[in-house]
């Protein structure tokens, strides 16, 4: 990458900055794309750092290049349980990219709408490619900002969807999100089984404290985003359905480590850019049960933020800043 004038400088996207840049189907085109870089190994996803802080938090680092794209860099982002207390986000994420030719910061973006909407868009892949197709009603656990992309962009994915069954931390129903999705009457549950029974897709999308439903619970031709294990300790899935299952990952290893599959190192995924790209095919029977665990890839946050980068660039977007090097 040759430095121009413009390269020169390091750009600062802060975020109101990011979020009218994050259209939905060019996250879901850089989504895909880091998928697929991944299969092909085109992109390299970096040793994952995740550590629990003696503050509550939790502190991690996911980084990775394309080389052949000139595209290096990192996010640095965890959860912080306390920040509720605050009425501020728990989820904290920043992203930086580099030149990979001198080190030099190019950018630093705020990371938390880009994470929160790549993480739902990687979701409506996962239920494109794994659902049934005629699927119709969807149990959601968590309500919160996760739980709330997820659903929506599930709804987008899925159009047969007409049915919405959702639960809570506290057992109690939420206004704000049923107001959110008043066209579709989403209906509050306490009985955990009875939901995820009666439904054809299941999102889990907490902090993974533990197991949420009864395995017995999950009938034949089900699927499940399985969103909030990303950390060694958390799960949302419980003991022996991954038996169960057909089992896919964003990344083997890191599902294996920090995902669902830690619970059950019996059980072999496949990776989904191998779906997109054809590596390997798959063809659903009516019956299969099939389980997308999710512990978000680097290469998801590097595509959405270059793709960030070069538009905000486009547009004048940012504060830049003088960089000596």
């Amino acid at each position: 990458m040759s430095v121009t004038a413009d390269e020169s400088q390091l750009l600062l996207l802060a975020g109101d900055q990011v979020a009218p840049l994050l259209e939905p189907d060019a996250v879901l085109d850089a989504v895909r794309r880091s998928f697929e870089l991944h299969s092909a190994r085109e992109g390299r996803v970096f040793p994952l750092v995740r550590e629990n802080l003696h503050t509550g938090g939790i502190f991690g680092i996911k980084s990775g290049d394309v080389p052949s794209a000139d595209l290096l860099g990192f996010k640095a982002a965890g959860f912080w349980p306390a920040n509720r207390e605050l009425g501020k986000e728990p989820h904290q994420a920043t992203i930086v990219l580099f030149d990979p030719h001198t080190g030099r910061p190019l950018c630093i973006i705020d990371g938390n709408a880009i994470t929160t909407l790549r993480t739902g868009a990687a979701g409506a892949i996962g239920l494109t490619l794994l659902a049934r197709p005629e699927s119709r009603s969807i149990c959601i656990f968590g309500t919160g900002t996760q739980g709330r992309i997820q659903l929506r962009l599930a709804l987008r994915a899925m159009p047969g969807l007409d049915t919405i069954h959702y639960l809570t931390a506290d057992g109690r129903p939420d206004a704000a999100f049923e107001a959110a999705f008043e066209d579709f009457a989403p209906a509050h549950s306490n009985q955990a089984a009875k939901a995820v029974g009666s439904s054809d897709i299941i999102i889990t999308a907490t902090p993974g404290s533990g197991p949420l439903f009864p395995a017995e619970a999950v009938r034949p031709g089900t699927h499940i985003n399985a969103v909030g294990a990303d950390t060694q300790g958390k799960r949302e899935l419980p003991d022996g359905v991954l038996r169960r299952v057909r089992l896919f990952a964003d990344d083997c290893e890191q599902s294996a480590a920090v995902g669902e599959g830690q619970w059950d190192t019996g059980c072999r995924a496949i990776e989904i850019g191998d779906l997109l790209t054809g590596k390997i095919p798959f063809t659903r029977d009516a019956a299969d049960i099939t389980v997308f665990d999710m512990t978000g890839l680097a290469l998801q946050d590097l595509t959405v933020a270059d793709m960030l980068w070069r538009q905000a660039r486009s547009w004048g977007t940012g504060t830049r800043v003088p960089w000596r090097w």
